[in-house]
């Protein structure tokens, strides 16, 4: 009777897990491990938000392993010691795994898989967090897609996926190793601040499973439409659960099927979703063949960019959702409360950031790495890189978001800004996107910048870059 580890990462869930389930196909016992090791993912360790989100998907994962007559053991520490130590106290063979594709993450996996196969030990990783592996599409001439939209078409010509894996079973050995408390690992704050993101979500695989069929139930429908409307409940809120891998691409791909009648592509609020789901493997794809993107902008001409030197106020005016203009202080505030925001406001508030405010846009994506439930390095990245116009597929850079005429156009009744923006709440729509014009309470901020002003300065240091 053979013994196998099954080393969980981004891959938090029981059905649709490739590792998980060779592992229970060709070994009599399966022992599920998580090591923590956030020092591996440098620079870009795991920041507070995803930290709480971890700990609670891991107890969920834990507690549906319990359910099934197994467990999670939980170590933390180097990864190849762990795994070395795990296997000298279980006489395991193997060691599954699903792969990640962050720059650090592919080392550390190469490193380790190149020495357990070296010890004798069958190491052996899957393809579960992405419906395309980046290495698999090239342009004919072999060169890397930078445009989303030729890269899409080429995805869809290897689509749709394989239908989802069931839940293994899970024979459990006769003894278990020792395994450290979750509370360990010390992944919650020591100071509350998390009661938004309690109130706001259900970590954890039954709770992703839970989202995905109310939103086809709900909203998939009516997503062309409504995506772009942050006050309404018009999009998934999958994206966390997809981080932590509580639910894969494949499974959602398989969810829109089904209600779609077999014909995600030919229905618009289907299809306009998957899209999306195509520009979350865009992001890995982009981040697999420029690596340095998450530090540098992809268009190295930006280098040259004339950022604001000195913006530690404006920096903190920006994050804390007070620069006077609602529909950027409603999505800043949005995610201090729930560790999340709305795609729609998420570009506007970049745009803020680095076209009115000419603050380096690595600042934005550092404080998104940390405050969002959601962070996930391939994304955020080109996110930022996008609305600045420095990345691959990047919008022109002339497109610099109005904060007020957005807020008309995708919140005309005020839904969005009266809920994050109390004090504003008592404002006709008429008025809400620009308070300035009423007379209002004094504790909300006049505007950090003058949107015309520093439009025509942003404007005018791309023609610096252009011209270098």
């Amino acid at each position: 009777m053979t013994t196998a580890l099954v080393w969980f990462r981004r891959d938090l869930r029981l059905a649709d897990n490739p590792a998980l389930h060779r592992a229970a196909s060709e070994h009599q016992r399966v022992i599920p491990v998580y090591l923590h090791a956030p020092q591996e993912e440098a620079p870009w360790q795991p920041g507070a938000a995803s930290h709480w989100w971890l700990h609670h998907s891991l107890a969920a994962l834990d507690s549906a392993l319990q359910q099934r007559g197994s467990r999670l053991v939980v170590h933390q520490g180097d990864s190849l010691a762990g795994l070395r130590g795990l296997i000298r106290a279980t006489g395991a063979t193997a060691v599954y795994w699903n792969r990640l594709y962050e720059p650090a993450t592919i080392a550390r996996d190469r490193a380790v898989k190149a020495a357990l196969r070296a010890e004798g030990v069958v190491a052996e990783s899957h393809q579960a967090t992405l419906l395309i592996e980046p290495w698999t599409l090239l342009k004919a001439d072999e060169t890397p897609y930078q445009i989303f939209t030729p890269f899409w078409k080429a995805c869809l010509q290897k689509l749709p996926p394989a239908a989802p894996l069931p839940v293994p079973p899970l024979p459990a050995p006769d003894r278990w190793p020792d395994s450290l408390p979750l509370a360990a690992l010390e992944l919650l704050p020591r100071i509350r601040w998390d009661e938004g993101l309690a109130a706001a979500w259900q970590p954890g695989e039954s709770g992703a499973l839970a989202r995905l069929d109310r939103f086809c139930e709900t909203a998939l429908a009516g997503y062309a439409k409504w995506r772009d409307w942050p006050g309404r409940d018009g999009v998934s809120r999958l994206s966390p659960s997809l981080h932590v891998g509580e639910l894969s691409p494949r499974q959602i791909w398989n969810a829109v099927t089904h209600a779609t009648n077999g014909d995600p592509l030919g229905d618009k609020g289907a299809e306009t979703f998957l899209r999306e789901i195509g520009w979350r493997e865009f992001a890995h794809y982009v981040l697999y063949h420029w690596p340095r993107t998450p530090e540098q902008p992809l268009q190295q001409r930006f280098t040259a960019y004339p950022w604001r030197s000195e913006y530690a106020d404006l920096l903190r005016a920006w994050q804390r959702g007070q620069t006077g203009y609602p529909m950027v202080d409603a999505g800043m505030r949005q995610l201090r409360q729930t560790g999340w925001m709305h795609n729609r406001t998420r570009m506007l508030v970049a745009s803020f950031l680095v076209k009115n405010c000419r603050i380096p846009w690595q600042e934005g994506a550092r404080w998104f790495w940390d405050t969002l439930v959601d962070a996930d390095l391939a994304s955020n990245t080109l996110g930022w890189q996008w609305t600045t116009g420095c990345g691959t597929d990047a919008a022109p850079y002339f497109r610099i978001f109005n904060p007020i005429r957005q807020g008309e156009q995708f919140d005309p009744d005020g839904a969005y800004v009266r809920r994050w923006v109390p004090e504003l709440a008592k404002l006709p729509a008429s008025a809400l996107h620009q308070p300035w014009t009423q007379a209002i309470a004094s504790e909300y901020p006049a505007p950090v910048a003058d949107f015309a002003t520093s439009r025509a300065e942003a404007l005018a240091g791309y023609e610096r870059v252009k011209a270098g």
